[in-house]
């Protein structure tokens, strides 16, 4: 296992944040493209996986498909698509023994603050050894940094404040810090949420609980998928697994596009569509326009996937129900609701949301001062405006986050063979003046809301956009100009006298 002696040692050309699923990307790309660059990954846990290690909840899978979600250089060979955590944590090491990346990561370190030296062209990084019960930091220099740490806050949830909370006789949790040893067999709970992880709750935990019911304020578009593609599983069987996946990625980058695009274009119709389909699986009497008629239209906010219709199938049995409503108050049996009814519970899970917190709330400094990242603007959708050698990663909202990251970490690594090409040792990007900005992401979830005063912006013409679509970052990342009137590439400053 690697010890902090190749953090220190000599300063890294790239240090890695996070060893999730976008840090291991960054990781590949680094090995193939710039095998002679020293390069490092800091890892706050101590396990690689990010999301997919870090929730143990119930049931927990993806919410796409796995032949997107996984990487364009690594076949995703299981036949499950809409795969479950263990599956994607295993293709993930996969990923990080193929390129033999064990080498490359520190774990139980997490950078708490960065400071550029415009003098030394590098990054000092405070590191914290989050292993040691002192606040124990040490420093790390780098010439570049890549965020790979997501954009949730991975030590706290969030969770409303519920009135009455204190009275509940029984437990509350949540679901980002899921007790193993929790006992739900024959008992009686309640998820509070509408989103992915309580579509993925209730039918996970029916089985075993007594009845479990979701109590939803607002409704959320939920739609059935195949556990397994059966059409990519066959291109794969006759074409062979690489071939095959890569058709089989083709064909649902599409697939998503079409969606995605249908349901902007024409909402009232895919409403429609949507809302018979649920029809369908539910029971001929459930109220399907109080509890699936949300009040916005499709894609507005992400859709909910449920494989093989799992959620359907658990409503139909009666061992899961859907409630919909506002909650007054816990009270010691439960929750009581404006209108007065009242549901009891013996666990109540808080399947509320996240929050959101680019770069594991790290501290960014030029020269000692300040950076206000709610000031810069996002370039390409992978820099930042005024930050040297420095690269994010960031998915898609509206599709498998994954497929952005390839295509980001090919435009980092193009940037890095021009640098080393032409003797560059830095690049900002810089901001135009009257660039027209909007938020970051354009998305309507609430834990995007709450966030939106703290995050950068992003322009409203490319390359200052945010783009949610392979196509449009196929143009602007994969065949994308690295040399612009936009990108400020500088030289090591020449000490006075030499």
């Amino acid at each position: 296992m690697p010890t902090d002696s190749i953090l220190t040692d000599a300063p890294l050309d790239v240090l890695v944040l996070g060893a999730g699923i976008s840090g291991i990307g960054a990781g590949h790309y680094l090995r193939t493209e710039h095998p002679s660059k020293s390069f490092a990954m800091l890892e706050s846990r101590d396990a690689v996986g990010g999301t997919w290690d870090l929730f143990r909840y119930p049931g927990i899978r993806s919410d796409s498909d796995l032949n997107t979600f996984g990487y364009e250089f690594k076949p995703w060979q299981d036949p499950q698509s809409i795969a479950d955590a263990p599956r994607i944590l295993d293709y993930l090491r996969e990923a990080i023994a193929d390129d033999h990346l064990d080498d490359a990561i520190v774990f139980n370190r997490r950078a708490i603050a960065m400071n550029w030296s415009e003098a030394d062209q590098l990054w000092n990084v405070t590191v914290r050894r989050n292993d040691s019960t002192d606040d124990d930091t040490f420093n790390v220099q780098a010439r570049w940094v890549f965020a790979g740490t997501g954009y949730y806050n991975y030590d706290e949830g969030f969770t409303p404040e519920f009135p009455g909370s204190e009275k509940f006789a029984g437990q509350i949790i949540h679901p980002q810090h899921w007790p193993e040893d929790l006992d739900y067999k024959g008992k009686k709970v309640i998820v509070i949420g509408s989103g992915a992880t309580a579509v993925t709750l209730v039918p996970s935990m029916q089985a075993d609980a007594a009845h479990v019911t979701m109590l939803q304020r607002t409704p959320t578009y939920v739609i059935p998928l195949p556990r397994e593609d059966a059409v990519s599983n066959a291109l794969k069987k006759v074409l062979g697994a690489d071939r095959g996946y890569a058709l089989s990625r083709q064909k649902n980058i599409v697939q998503q596009k079409v969606v995605y695009n249908l349901c902007q274009r024409y909402p009232r119709p895919a409403r429609a569509i949507i809302r018979a389909t649920n029809k369908a699986l539910l029971p001929r009497d459930f109220d399907i326009d109080t509890h699936f008629n949300p009040p916005y239209n499709p894609w507005d906010q992400r859709l909910c996937v449920v494989p093989d219709g799992d959620l359907f199938k658990a409503i139909k049995k009666g061992s899961a129900s859907i409630e919909t409503g506002r909650i007054a108050t816990f009270t010691e049996k439960g929750i009581r609701l404006e209108d007065g009814r009242e549901l009891e519970a013996d666990i109540i899970v808080t399947a509320t949301g996240l929050n959101l917190q680019l770069f594991g709330g790290m501290e960014v400094s030029l020269d000692g001062e300040a950076v206000d990242l709610s000031q810069t603007t996002a370039y390409r959708g992978m820099m930042l405006s005024g930050l040297p050698n420095f690269a994010m990663a960031i998915g898609y909202t509206n599709s498998s986050w994954t497929l952005k990251i390839g295509l980001l970490c090919e435009y980092f690594c193009r940037v890095l063979t021009y640098q080393d090409a032409n003797g560059y040792t830095s690049v900002r990007a810089v901001e135009p003046e009257g660039l027209e900005k909007r938020p970051l992401l354009d998305f309507g979830a609430g834990y995007v809301k709450r966030a939106l005063d703290r995050l950068p912006k992003q322009g409203t013409q490319s390359p200052w956009t945010m783009t949610m679509a392979v196509s449009s970052d196929v143009k602007q990342l994969r065949k994308g100009e690295i040399v612009d009137e936009f990108l400020d590439y500088r030289k090591a400053p020449v000490a006075a006298g030499v």
